[in-house]
């Protein structure tokens, strides 16, 4: 069993920037991909970004591509969202999960943060 605990988020001004760090235990860290995701207020949740275990191999969003990167560090259990020019529209609750693959679909994965808010202001 795997958690994760998802820190970081606060409020920013547009064009601002954010890290967040989601902390993992209770598993090997580097046998599980990692996803960050996002829910928007009276939308669905979304993907953002996905890492495979030792960081090779990253994929984002269209809406995020060139803004955010997603990186990890297997030695503290860690992978982070680094979040530059920040739009209002970004602002949403983001969560990070594990799956066993390298994948972005999240039905597919196994565990998930209680999430962090993150607010843009214009």
């Amino acid at each position: 069993q795997v958690q994760l605990v998802e820190s970081g988020g606060g409020l920013v001004q547009a064009g601002g920037s954010l890290r967040l760090s989601c902390a993992a235990s209770g598993g090997t860290f580097s046998r599980y991909a990692m996803g960050w995701f996002r829910q928007a207020p009276g939308k669905e949740r979304e993907f953002v970004a996905a890492i495979d275990g030792i960081g090779r191999n990253t994929y984002y969003a269209d809406s995020v591509k060139g803004r955010f990167t997603i990186s990890r560090d297997n030695a503290k259990n860690t992978v982070y969202l680094q979040m530059n020019s920040l739009k209002p529209e970004d602002t949403a609750v983001y969560y990070c999960a594990a799956d066993t693959l390298f994948r972005w679909n999240q039905r597919d994965y196994d565990y998930w943060g209680q999430g962090t808010q993150v607010t843009v202001s214009s």
